[in-house]
């Protein structure tokens, strides 16, 4: 099934297009919005449209989505925890957070829960050291964490409708 835009996305899509010097600068905002459209993941389809709207090869909007870590392959969790792993979270836990994380999921990082509702993953930086450790829930942030805020975070998303 094709990937298409609605009315207003569309609009929005365009706006997109409209801040960019040329198409090829417009790709990794275009596939951002085109995820956000597609329940949170860049299918064949999204490829295929960006590259189709862009006009640039196929090859080139499919080596942006396999580099960049923030572009999801495959159907995400309803949420996704990032742990973040750089120095600074590490020197302060966050391996032991990660941990705890794919103990009380059942899921290593790159997975998702059998009810679909939380994707693990980890991230080298996540531009929070001061903060450390720390970990990102969806758009929201999460810093000076102990096991047991990360419990109450983990319990509130596994009950949530």
């Amino acid at each position: 099934m094709a990937f298409s835009l609605n009315e207003a996305q569309e609009r929005e899509f365009e706006d997109i297009l409209a801040r960019y010097p040329n198409q090829m600068a417009a790709c990794i905002p275009a596939l951002h919005f085109c995820q956000d459209a597609n329940e949170n993941w860049v299918s064949p389809e999204v490829i295929q449209f960006v590259a189709e709207r862009l006009s640039l090869p196929t090859a080139h909007v499919l080596g942006v989505v396999t580099f960049y870590t923030l572009f999801n392959q495959e159907k995400p969790g309803k949420h996704q925890v990032w742990v973040c792993r750089t120095l600074s979270c590490a020197l302060r836990g966050s391996e032991e957070i990660l941990a705890h994380c794919e103990k009380r999921l059942g899921v290593h990082a790159g997975g998702t829960t059998q009810n679909g509702r939380i994707t693990l993953r980890t991230a080298e930086c996540l531009a929070s050291c001061g903060s450390a450790p720390m970990m990102q829930v969806d758009k929201d942030y999460y810093e000076n964490l102990t096991i047991e805020q990360v419990d109450q975070i983990l319990d509130r998303l596994m009950q949530e409708a």
